[in-house]
């Protein structure tokens, strides 16, 4: 498969689990819905990594990918921590209207720690991507 076909998937799959997530987090915690999907989410990587045979592979992982993934792993938690929270209190569009907008902070984290470029086109992507996003969070 190409980038494209796993990226348009996962936005697939992520739409789908904020429309399941909203309903399945109804009348129970937040934090508590967090940790079911967590430990499912573990039990499926886990089982396709041992299924490959790639188990062997993590002796070898260098240190500094170690502690990035662990980093990401963090970030990952608080971001779903804080998604499941907005969720349950909050309309399902809007809520993902805004957390779609970790494409624009992306962009711009890329441009800045990863010296990735992008043309004023891309700004203009960037501005736009903020804009609808906002249109959809307060008048969608």
């Amino acid at each position: 498969m190409t980038w494209v076909t796993l990226a348009v998937l996962s936005a697939i799959f992520a739409a789908a689990t904020t429309i399941l997530a909203k309903i399945g987090i109804k009348g129970i915690d937040s934090n508590v819905a967090t940790a079911i999907r967590t430990v499912v989410i573990l039990l499926l990587a886990w089982g396709i990594v041992i299924g490959q045979g790639h188990l062997k592979n993590l002796a070898s992982i260098p240190k500094v990918s170690w502690i990035f993934l662990i980093l990401s792993g963090v970030t990952t938690g608080l971001s779903w921590l804080c998604y499941f929270k907005a969720l349950q209190i909050g309309k399902a569009a809007p809520v993902a209207a805004i957390d779609k907008m970790s494409m624009i902070f992306t962009l711009l984290l890329a441009i800045t720690f990863l010296g990735e470029n992008t043309s004023k086109w891309g700004m203009v992507g960037i501005a736009l991507m903020a804009s609808g996003a906002m249109m959809i969070a307060y008048w969608g």
